[in-house]
């Protein structure tokens, strides 16, 4: 009886995550805010428009230290994107031509001593 319930939960498991892998774009991708400071708003747009479209993050705050994923949907073509992050105190922060079909995760940094904020991605 012991076996049958872990093999059911072994498949249950399976059948969940293949659900979110086949309605996942593989443009997917988590965001971690390295910063120090929080982070007010999140915007992701293909890198060929010039409209920011609109915030990921809805009424949501990304605190320093924290994480989002973000999520795109299954049909999603495009590859090469930008990400814009407003902070709470209204600075912006830009990054062009991430090719989000390559990367699964984006950390940002801010260095007060020489008031720049940079990316590492993976």
């Amino acid at each position: 009886m012991r076996s049958m319930r872990t093999v059911f939960a072994a498949a249950s498991l399976f059948v969940m995550a293949s659900a979110s892998v086949a309605f996942a774009g593989q443009q997917d991708f988590t965001l971690e805010n390295r910063t120090g400071y929080a982070i007010s708003e999140v915007y992701v747009s293909p890198s060929n428009t010039t409209d920011w479209e609109e915030d990921v993050m809805g009424t949501d705050v990304l605190g320093d230290g924290e994480q989002v994923e973000i999520q795109f949907s299954r049909d999603t073509d495009a590859c090469a994107y930008d990400l814009k992050v407003t902070y709470s105190d209204g600075e912006e922060a830009v990054w062009n031509g991430f090719d989000l079909c390559t990367v699964s995760s984006i950390r940002i940094f801010y260095d007060a001593k020489s008031g720049e904020t940079s990316a590492e991605y993976q």
